[in-house]
């Protein structure tokens, strides 16, 4: 089975849900960033105050339509000190976050200033400590050059996939009979929201993955899996 996913920034529990029932899971850096603020650049957290958004920021003024791979991280300012000053303050009472320091540390001082980059090794960093050992590929080393319904048709065919997982709400956007043609099932994929324990206060479902690993530890998987 195959899903495929934009490379979201720190990404919500229900992507790595959908990825561990996937035996590959690509990764669609070649297609259009989107123009207006979306998941690539952004996710939820939570401090003291509820929700805390963190927003990467990146260049857009002059350069029209991008693909995913080509947008750069905007090196100006102090944004990286803040949010980790902010996840310190946020998380620092968390069982599980001096585990994660270093690492977000690293993360923010990275060399590149691709964002690509920097969302797949957070990507990366967070199915390694959810355990889940899907394999994870790159649109941009497949050579496909479809677009639309008829890419993520030939994503399958490249893996010879004989269903495709998809997002609930996505499912309904889909051309199902492309996808009935090629032999390809499509499989909606409806994870509940996971309820943890959390620092400040009433439940915030749907954050950062990353809220309930510093939470929870070694019991994300579990946590996870159960939705």
């Amino acid at each position: 089975m195959i899903t495929a996913s934009r490379p979201y920034f720190a990404p919500f529990t229900g992507f790595f849900f959908r990825a561990h029932l996937a035996d590959v899971t690509v990764i669609l850096d070649t297609v259009q960033f989107p123009r207006g603020t979306g998941w690539i650049t952004r996710n939820r957290f939570k401090n003291d105050q509820g929700t805390w958004w963190m927003t990467i920021p990146v260049w857009k003024k002059g350069r029209g339509l991008q693909v995913i791979n080509d947008v750069r991280i905007c090196r100006e300012g102090r944004w990286a000190h803040k949010y980790l000053t902010g996840l310190k303050h946020a998380y620092g009472n968390a069982p599980y976050f001096a585990e994660h320091l270093q690492f977000l540390e690293t993360a923010f001082a990275l060399g590149s200033d691709r964002l690509i980059d920097l969302n797949l090794m957070i990507i990366r960093h967070l199915m390694l400590n959810l355990g889940l050992e899907t394999e994870i590929r790159r649109l941009s080393e497949l050579n496909i050059s479809a677009a639309g319904d008829r890419l993520l048709v030939e994503i399958c065919r490249y893996f010879d996939a004989s269903a495709y997982l998809v997002p609930g709400a996505a499912a309904r956007h889909l051309d199902a009979d492309i996808f009935k043609k090629a032999g390809v099932e499509l499989r909606p994929v409806k994870p509940r929201a996971p309820v943890y324990p959390q620092l400040w206060g009433e439940f915030i479902p749907d954050l950062s993955a990353f809220d309930l690993l510093f939470n929870c530890g070694p019991k994300a998987r579990e946590i996870i899996l159960a939705a």
